[in-house]
C-alpha cells in the first residue's frame, strides 16, 4: 500500500501549474514536433482560416491551436497526452482536491464481508506518493503461464506526470504482494510516457511485454520494453509502431504452442493520423520487430479490446460505434476477426444499436456520476471485453438500464467464430437502479469466462472523494462452461470502496481508468481495478487493486522445471500446485516419468501445497523426459475439487550444447563489401535439419546469410555472409538459446545463447558524382533551385563542416531562418541535383539542421529521391521538427545503374501574425561507393632519340626516356559516417 502524504502547502497547487506549463513545453515539442494528432492535410487557404485562436501561455511553444481539437480528434481521444492539450486549453478542468472526510467513518462503513470470489485483494501501489501526484488507475493484468507465481500489472500512474504517466507492479508470489518499480522503468527509452497501458506474456522467450503510448515512437506512437526476470527489471525494446496521434491501444499474445501463430504478439489502436480508423500490427521474432500497420477499418470507431482464441488462433478486435459520443447516445457492438495472422481483418458482427450508459456528459464523453471539477464525473462509454475460445467469442459491455438506472451489465456469446450472436444476458442480478459499469472478461485454457464489473448496488448514493461515504464493490460472476451457463453473481473485491477522486491537475477531472484488462492462464484468472479505499490528504483517490479467482485444481511449476534442461539424474521430483492437497487422495503411483511410477511415499510441505514425489532409482534417461499425472489422480484440500492432468517435458543432458570457437575468432575481422563464412564449432554435433541460416543473426554492418554448411562430423556449421556495408565498424554475430539442438539421442538439447563482436574493415570512397557537396562554392550551381516562393539560400550561420550551407525555408531574403518576424512566405522553397548513373553498392549521406515553430498539419520538412522528371521514388523524411544537426543515411542499391535527383524542400502557410516560419540547413551532402582498383591512366611512352655520330667516334648509346609511372585519378578521403538518428516511416506528402 503506498504510504500517505499529504501536499507540500496551501501554495502547491499553483506551483504545479506553474510546473505543468514548463514541462507542457517539453512535451508540446515532441507532440507538435512529430506531427501529433495530424490528420488533416489542409491547404494554405484552410490554414489561414482555421488558426485563428492561438493559444499563447506562458511555458507552452506559442502558436498551437486550441480551435483545431474538436477536428483533429484530441476531445475523442482518451491517452493522457490529449488530456494535457485540453487542460491546457481550458476544454476540461484538471483534478482538484475535494473536501475531506473523518477517517473513522471509512474505518466503521469499509468492514470486510464474506467472498463468493477471489481471494484477499492486494493493492499493487507500494512506495510513497506526494499529493496531488496520486492518481493510478486503467489497469492491464498479466500472469506467466508457465510459472503461475509471476503476474504484472501495468497501468498509468501520475507519480510523474506530466512527463510521464506509466506505473508497472509485479508479484512473484502468485499475487499474494505486490512491488511497484520506483522510478518507473517504463520513464525512459522512448521519451515521454503517456500511458494507455498493455501487458503481454511471450511464451517463446519467456518474457513479459509492456506497451504503452510514447513521444519516442513517432511524436506519439506505441512504445514496448520487456522483462525476462518477471516483471522485476525491464529494458527497452523496440517501437511497436511510429505514429503520430495513437490511442487507446490493445495487445494479445498467442501461448499456445498447437497453434498456427504461437508466439505471436498482436497490438491493435485508433490511428487519430489516419481516418481515427483501427489499426494493428503483430511480432513474429519476439517482440525484435512489428510489422507494417494494417487498416482494420476505415472509419472511427473506437478499438476497444483485442484477444485471440485459445485453441485456433484466430484474433478478434471488438470496436463500439459510439453514436457520435455525448449524452444520451447509442451504442454499436462491432466484431472484427483475422484468421491469417492479423494479415487482414473481416467486420464479422455489427450489433444492433442500444443506448450507452450513463447520467451525463463532459464533451464528448458520457460518465456515470455527478460531482468533480467539470461536474460530472468517470467517463465511460458501455467499454468492455472480448474473449475467444474454440470458435466461441464472448463479449461484455454496459448499457443504460431502465428508467434512472445509469448502467448494466450484459453478456453475448457467438458460436460461429464471431458472425452471429445470440440474445444479451444480463449478468448483473440486482433488484436496484444503482449503476454497474465498466466490465471485462477473461478465459482461462480450461475453457471458464469470468467476468468482472464496478457494481453500487450495496449504496445508496455516492459522493466524489469522500472517504466516508461508499460507493461501489467489484462484483463478478463464472461460467464454467464456456459461456453455456453461469453461476451466481457476487462480491470480488473485499469491501464496498469509496467513489474516488482525481485530484492531480495534470490530468482531466473526469478520468477514472477506461479500461481494465483481464487475463487468465489455466490456473486462475487476474484482474484489477481503480479502488478509493485509501485516503491521502483526507480524500479518496484512485488507487489499483487487484485479485485473482482460481479455475481449478492444478500443477504450477515443478523441479525440474517444465522444457528444461539438467545435467543430472534426479530422484526426487517436486510438484507445485495451485492449493493445498487433501494428502490421503494421494499416491507414489500418480506420478511417473517416461511411464515409470514413483515406488515410495510422497512427501508433503508448503501447507500441502507441494508434493515430493520419490523413486528408488533415477527414471531419468539421456534425451527428452515426461512427466505426467493423471486427471482425476488426487483431490484439493478445501473442495475436493480433483486435479487437472499434468503433463510436460524436460531434457537430461550431460553438457549443454554450445559454441567453443569461430573462425574469425571473435575480436577478428571480416572484410567487405563482399562473401564471407563464419566457422562455427560445437561442443558435440549438430542436429543439421535444427540449422537454417535464420539462425545466425548479423547486426551493426549490413548483411544477409546465404548458406549453411556442416564439416567435422556435424561439430562445425559455416555460415556464408554476403556483406553489402561499405562503412567500416562492429558486426555482431549472435546465435539465441534453443534455436539449434544436438544430434539424437539429444535432440532436445537445445543450445547456450551465442554473441561475439568482430571487426569488419569496409570499403568506401566519395563517388565525386554529386558536385558541390558542402556549397562551399558560395553558390547554388550545380544544384537547381525549383522552389521559388522565397528561394534557398547559401547560409554562414550554421554549418555541419566548413564555412557554408544550403538553407531552405524561412524567409532569409528579410533575415528571417526561424524567428517570428510577421513575414512566412506561402508555399514551397526547394532545391535538387541530379546524379548518375547510380553505382552498385551506392549511399547518400548529408546532414540537415531542422527548426520549426508550427505543426506538420501546416508546415513541413521533406527530403525525397526522385527520377530525372521530378515523380518522387522514396520519402526520405516528411517531419516538422526542430532538430540539431542529424545525418542520414540512403540506401541507393533500389537506384543503382539510375539518374536521380535529392531533392529537399520546405513547406510553409504563410500564417501571420506571429509568421510561425519553419526552415531546414542541408550540408554535406555525398554519394559513397565501395572504393574500386583504380585504372591507371599512362603518360605516354617518350620516343628515344638517338645522338648524331661524329668521325671516328663511338656512337653514343641513345638514353630513352624512362615510361611515365601510371597515376591513379585520386579520390577524395573516405568520410567517417555516424549512425543515423532513427526516423519514424514518414507518411505520404500531404
Amino acid at each position: 500500500m503506498k504510504k500517505k502524504s499529504t501536499s507540500r502547502s496551501a501554495f502547491f497547487n499553483v506551483r504545479v501549474l506553474i510546473g505543468v506549463f514548463i514541462l507542457l513545453a517539453g512535451v508540446f515539442l515532441a507532440l507538435l514536433g512529430f506531427g501529433t494528432f495530424s490528420s488533416i492535410s489542409a491547404n494554405s487557404a484552410q490554414a489561414q482560416q482555421k488558426k485563428t485562436k492561438i493559444l499563447n501561455i506562458p511555458g507552452l511553444p506559442p502558436g498551437f491551436d486550441c480551435s483545431t481539437i474538436h477536428e483533429r480528434g484530441i476531445d475523442r481521444m482518451e491517452n493522457l497526452g490529449a488530456g494535457l492539450i485540453m487542460i491546457a486549453c481550458g476544454e476540461s478542468p484538471g483534478g482538484s482536491a475535494s473536501p475531506g472526510r473523518a477517517f473513522s467513518r471509512l474505518v466503521k462503513k469499509l468492514l470486510p464481508t464474506p467472498l463468493a470470489y477471489g481471494a484477499a485483494d492486494v493493492d499493487v501501489i507500494t512506495g510513497t506518493d506526494t499529493f496531488p501526484a496520486v492518481t493510478q488507475s486503467e489497469t492491464y493484468t498479466t500472469a506467466n503461464p508457465d510459472n503461475p507465481n509471476q503476474i504484472v500489472v501495468n497501468y498509468n500512474d501520475s507519480h510523474s506526470a506530466p512527463s510521464c504517466y506509466a506505473g508497472i507492479s509485479y508479484s512473484s508470489d502468485g499475487g499474494a504482494t505486490f512491488t511497484r518499480i520506483l522510478p518507473c522503468p517504463l520513464c525512459s527509452g522512448h521519451g515521454s510516457n503517456f500511458g494507455d497501458p498493455v501487458v503481454l506474456y511471450n511464451k517463446p522467450t519467456s518474457t513479459f511485454f509492456a506497451i504503452d503510448i510514447a513521444s519516442g515512437c513517432g511524436g506519439f506512437g506505441l512504445g514496448s520494453w520487456k522483462s525476462t526476470d518477471g516483471g522485476v527489471t525491464w529494458s527497452v525494446g523496440a517501437c511497436v509502431h511510429n505514429g503520430s496521434s495513437d490511442d487507446r491501444e490493445s495487445g494479445y499474445a498467442d501461448n499456445n504452442p498447437s497453434s498456427p501463430f504461437f508466439g505471436r504478439m498482436y497490438a491493435s489502436w485508433n490511428d487519430f493520423a489516419q481516418s481515427e480508423q483501427i489499426r494493428s500490427t503483430y511480432s513474429s521474432d519476439n517482440g525484435i520487430t512489428w510489422s507494417a500497420p494494417v487498416n482494420v477499418n476505415n472509419t472511427f470507431i473506437r478499438n476497444v479490446q483485442i484477444t485471440g482464441d485459445k485453441v485456433t488462433g484466430d484474433v478478434y478486435i471488438a470496436g463500439m460505434d459510439e453514436g457520435g459520443g455525448g449524452f444520451p447516445h447509442n451504442d454499436i457492438n462491432k466484431i472484427y476477426r483475422s484468421t491469417d495472422g492479423g494479415n487482414t481483418w473481416t467486420n464479422t458482427y455489427n450489433g444492433p444499436s442500444f443506448p450507452g450508459p450513463g447520467v451525463g456528459a463532459v464533451g464528448y464523453f458520457a460518465c456515470m456520476f455527478t460531482g468533480g471539477g467539470a461536474g460530472f464525473f468517470w467517463r465511460h462509454e458501455g467499454w468492455g471485453e472480448p474473449a475467444a475460445y474454440n470458435h466461441v467469442v464472448s463479449l461484455v459491455y454496459a448499457q443504460h438500464g431502465t428508467g434512472a438506472d445509469a448502467g448494466d451489465v450484459y453478456y453475448i456469446r457467438s458460436t460461429d467464430s464471431g458472425v452471429t450472436f445470440g440474445a444479451p444476458f444480463k449478468l448483473n442480478t440486482d433488484a436496484t437502479t444503482r449503476p454497474q459499469w465498466q466490465p471485462n472478461l477473461s478465459v482461462s485454457d480450461a475453457g471458464t469466462l469470468f467476468a468482472m464489473w464496478y457494481d453500487a448496488r450495496e449504496s445508496a448514493s455516492c459522493t466524489y472523494g469522500s472517504p466516508g461515504v461508499p460507493c461501489y464493490r467489484m462484483f463478478s460472476r463464472k461460467s464454467n462452461d464456456n459461456g453455456v451457463t453461469w453461476l451466481a453473481d457476487d462480491m470480488f473485491s473485499d469491501v464496498v470502496s469509496p467513489l474516488p477522486a482525481q485530484p492531480d491537475p495534470n490530468i482531466q477531472t473526469p478520468y477514472a481508468g477506461d479500461y481494465d484488462y483481464g487475463s487468465a492462464i489455466l490456473v486462475k484468472h487476474v484482474t484489477s481495478w481503480v479502488d478509493g479505499r485509501v485516503p491521502i490528504s483526507g480524500q479518496s483517490q484512485q488507487d489499483a487493486f487487484t485479485d485473482r479467482e482460481l479455475v481449478g485444481f492444478a500443477v504450477t511449476t515443478t523441479d525440474p522445471a517444465c522444457n528444461s534442461l539438467i545435467n543430472t539424474q534426479p530422484t526426487d521430483f517436486v510438484i507445485n500446485l495451485s492449493d493445498a492437497v487433501d494428502t490421503s487422495t494421494v499416491q507414489a503411483s500418480d506420478f511417473t516419468v517416461n511411464g515409470t511410477p514413483s515406488n515410495l511415499a510422497p512427501t508433503f510441505s508448503n501447507g500441502n501445497a507441494t508434493i515430493t514425489f520419490h523413486f528408488s532409482s533415477t527414471p531419468v534417461t539421456l534425451g527428452t523426459n515426461t512427466m505426467h499425472i493423471p486427471a482425476g489422480a488426487f483431490n484439493r484440500q478445501s473442495d475436493g475439487q480433483p486435479n487437472f492432468e499434468f503433463n510436460c517435458s524436460f531434457c537430461y543432458a550431460v553438457t549443454q550444447l554450445m559454441v567453443t570457437a569461430t573462425n574469425p575468432p571473435v575480436g577478428g575481422t571480416f572484410t567487405g563489401p563482399g562473401t564471407q563464412t563464419l566457422d562455427v564449432d560445437w561442443n558435440m554435433a549438430v542436429d543439421p535439419a535444427s540449422v537454417t541460416t535464420g539462425d545466425l543473426t548479423i547486426s551493426g554492418i549490413p548483411a544477409t546469410v546465404t548458406m549453411v554448411s556442416f564439416s567435422n562430423g556435424d561439430t562445425r556449421t559455416t555460415f556464408t555472409i554476403n556483406f553489402t556495408g561499405i562503412f567500416s565498424g562492429t558486426v555482431t554475430a549472435s546465435i539465441a538459446a534453443g534455436a539449434i539442438t544436438a544430434a539424437a539421442p539429444q535432440t532436445c538439447n537445445t543450445n547456450a545463447a551465442f554473441t561475439g563482436n568482430y571487426n569488419y574493415v569496409g570499403s568506401v570512397c566519395d563517388t565525386g558524382l554529386i558536385q558541390n557537396e558542402g556549397f562551399e562554392t558560395g553558390t547554388f550551381p550545380p544544384w537547381v533551385i525549383d522552389g521559388h516562393t522565397n528561394d534557398p539560400v547559401v547560409a554562414t550561420n550554421f554549418v555541419h563542416s566548413g564555412t557554408h550551407s544550403a538553407f531552405a525555408g524561412g524567409n532569409p531574403q528579410q533575415n528571417t531562418y526561424c524567428e517570428e518576424n510577421n513575414n512566412e512566405p506561402l508555399g514551397d522553397s526547394s532545391f535538387y541535383q541530379q546524379f548518375g548513373p547510380v553505382p552498385a553498392s551506392a549511399t547518400l549521406s548529408f546532414w540537415h539542421k531542422d527548426c520549426t515553430n508550427d505543426s506538420i498539419t501546416f508546415d513541413w520538412q521533406d527530403a525525397y529521391i526522385t527520377d530525372s522528371n521530378g515523380n518522387i521514388l522514396q520519402t526520405i523524411f516528411h517531419v516538422c521538427d526542430t532538430v540539431d544537426w542529424t545525418n542520414q543515411i540512403v540506401d541507393m542499391s533500389p537506384y543503382a545503374g539510375q539518374t536521380v535527383r535529392i531533392k529537399f524542400l520546405v513547406h510553409q502557410d504563410g500564417f501571420n501574425p506571429p509568421g510561425d516560419t519553419t526552415g531546414m540547413w542541408v550540408d554535406d551532402v555525398a554519394l559513397f561507393g565501395p572504393c574500386g582498383t583504380p585504372t591507371p591512366s599512362p603518360s605516354p611512352t617518350a620516343t628515344a632519340t638517338a645522338t648524331a655520330t661524329a668521325t671516328a667516334t663511338a656512337t653514343a648509346t641513345a638514353t630513352a626516356t624512362p615510361t611515365a609511372t601510371a597515376t591513379p585519378t585520386p579520390t577524395s578521403t573516405p568520410r567517417p559516417i555516424p549512425t543515423p538518428r532513427p526516423r519514424p516511416t514518414p507518411p505520404p506528402r500531404p
